[in-house]
């Protein structure tokens, strides 16, 4: 029982879509229709993606980024806005749980080096913000993005049309939030704690193992040419079958030459299953006049504003997989998911990585704040920045 609730805490999200699926089984019962329901494409996108990214998690290249970048900062405004703007910007193409995954412990390692703790909070909180709405901007930058992309049909001058005025709020937005906080002098503490950084990271060697960083470079190359060939699907310029193929021989190719993890096995396949309880969810709720009806008319004129609200009840990856199944106004959907990612805690379900990160480390060390505090600078900034965006999304619409 103990393991059983510690699962459910740990994949609410999944559970609660298994169980919604299975209690549309009930209703619907399981017939030839059942296959119709799934969105191949999307799910052969988000594996292929999520595989590619958890390789560049090994090889740590984005957190070699962050250290050449550390380097050349000197005051504390310049070292804050290089570690949120890294997730602006890297969550745009890999997403913005793999941008917070990465750099929030490197941040919390410098500051911590740095005796810095007293400004992880505010650090922590932009970071947050940033990656979710730095994802905003691509196709591949959230879950939910790709989906509504796929489902939509829509092309990429489309997609940025609909996001990029958004995106360019958001970029404004934070970087007067980041000038806006006192600024000092940094000593040399903070080169120190970029040059330690290199040891905490997996697949991120001391220097001289010149051979271990060769290989590293060739496998960041190979994964690199994988990334591109993922974009080429994604802009439907290569179908997905192909694209797996080749994803899965890359894959076998840096397990076998390149002395690898094999990454199909270190991917986080709770994603796709609560993709696929949702598709079958959604068919089956469109197969029912009554619940189709009722969520039509909810939906109609109203769309920003419910896959906003919804996004704070059951995140946004959710909200938009559950409403793209009443409405083909993709453009409101898209705006009101991705600044749903604002809110609450639960809104992004990224927002729950930084959080977890900063509990463990406030566990340890008191002087970083409390959770109280956290949860007080999080929400005041994500309501303000979410009011300020719902506003111009009106006014685009």
């Amino acid at each position: 029982m103990k393991r059983l609730i510690a699962y459910f805490k740990k994949e609410t999200v999944l559970c609660v879509a298994m169980l919604l699926g299975v209690v549309s089984m009930f209703l619907v019962h399981p017939d030839s229709q059942y296959p119709e329901y799934l969105d191949y494409r999307t799910l052969a996108l988000l594996f292929s993606l999520m595989t590619i990214m958890e390789g560049f998690k090994q090889t740590g290249l984005f957190g070699e980024i962050a250290q050449v970048l550390l380097t050349r900062v000197h005051t504390f405004r310049q070292l804050y806005l290089v570690l949120v703007l890294l997730c602006f910007f890297c969550s745009m193409w890999i997403t913005n749980d793999v941008s917070l995954l990465t750099f929030v412990p490197f941040t919390i390692l410098v500051l911590e080096l740095a005796g810095l703790q007293k400004e992880m909070i505010p650090v922590i909180v932009m970071q947050t913000i940033a990656a979710n709405l730095g994802s905003m901007m691509t196709p591949v930058g959230n879950p939910q993005n790709l989906y509504l992309y796929s489902v939509s049909g829509m092309d990429m001058g489309q997609f940025l049309l609909i996001m990029a005025p958004l995106s360019v709020l958001s970029f404004l937005m934070i970087l007067g939030a980041c000038m806006l906080h006192k600024n000092f002098t940094l000593d040399a503490r903070c080169l120190k704690a970029g040059t330690t950084f290199s040891d905490t990271i997996p697949g991120m060697q001391k220097k001289g193992e010149n051979s271990r960083k060769d290989t590293r470079k060739q496998q960041n190359l190979l994964l690199g040419v994988l990334f591109l060939i993922s974009l080429l699907s994604v802009f439907r310029i290569l179908s997905w079958p192909v694209l797996l193929l080749i994803v899965l021989a890359g894959c076998l190719c840096l397990n076998s030459v390149l002395h690898g993890n094999f990454l199909p096995k270190k991917v986080d396949y709770s994603l796709l299953l609560t993709f696929l309880a949702f598709f079958i969810f959604i068919g089956n709720m469109k197969r029912i006049d009554l619940v189709r009806d009722f969520l039509d008319q909810m939906l109609t004129g109203r769309e920003l504003l419910v896959s906003f609200g919804c996004s704070q009840v059951i995140s946004n990856v959710p909200a938009a997989i559950l409403l793209s199944g009443f409405t083909d106004q993709y453009a409101a959907l898209l705006r009101g998911v991705n600044i749903g990612g604002l809110g609450t805690l639960i809104a992004s379900l990224a927002s729950l990585i930084s959080y977890k990160f900063f509990a463990e480390k406030q566990g340890q060390s008191p002087k970083c704040g409390t959770k109280q505090r956290y949860l007080l600078q999080f929400t005041l900034w994500n309501v303000g920045m979410a009011a300020a965006l719902l506003l111009a999304a009106f006014m685009l619409s």
